[in-house]
């Protein structure tokens, strides 16, 4: 059994970070089940304080991911298509087999978003745009880093409870 939940844990662990980067994936809450699956073996010593931690911080992470992008593009002076456009730009990027395209499509998508609200106003497409762009990026290395740490965290509890798998 221990060995399901330490690899199962380790699976949720990299789902969480990949995860970091779809929108349909919240990178960190998949990363705190890790660590929990973890915790969950009888032979680790249960550590309540980074449990209580990490799930409020991957809950407010996952909660700034929704937040922030639309705060970037309302900066920017963009609309809710703006925010449309990022996501689903960035589920085409994903797929579309270009170079950069998690990258790329956001930014096009915004753009093309904000271009279906207003198609004379090309300046402010491309400022809400940007807006948006940074924000998705932002919000997206922040899940990211919190996914690492995670990771890290859960190597570490068991690399330091090593003769529990050997």
């Amino acid at each position: 059994m221990e060995y399901f939940l330490l690899i199962s844990g380790f699976c949720l662990m990299l789902v969480g970070v990949f995860g970091s980067f779809l929108p349909i994936l919240p990178g960190p809450p998949i990363s705190w089940v890790g660590l929990l699956f973890l915790y969950l073996i009888p032979e680790i010593e249960n550590n309540y304080w980074i449990l209580g931690i990490t799930l409020i911080i991957a809950i407010t992470v996952t909660l700034l991911d929704y937040i922030i992008p639309a705060k970037g593009t309302k900066k920017f002076g963009g609309s809710k298509y703006g925010i449309w456009g990022t996501n689903i730009g960035l589920i085409i990027g994903i797929i579309a087999p270009i170079p950069f395209g998690f990258i790329i499509g956001p930014f096009l998508g915004a753009f093309i978003g904000e271009m279906i609200y207003d198609k004379k106003d090309h300046n402010r497409a491309l400022k809400a745009a940007t807006g948006s762009f940074l924000g998705f990026l932002a919000g997206t290395f922040m899940k990211f880093l919190i996914s690492i740490i995670y990771l890290g965290l859960f190597l570490a509890i068991t690399w330091d409870n090593w003769k529990v798998w050997f």
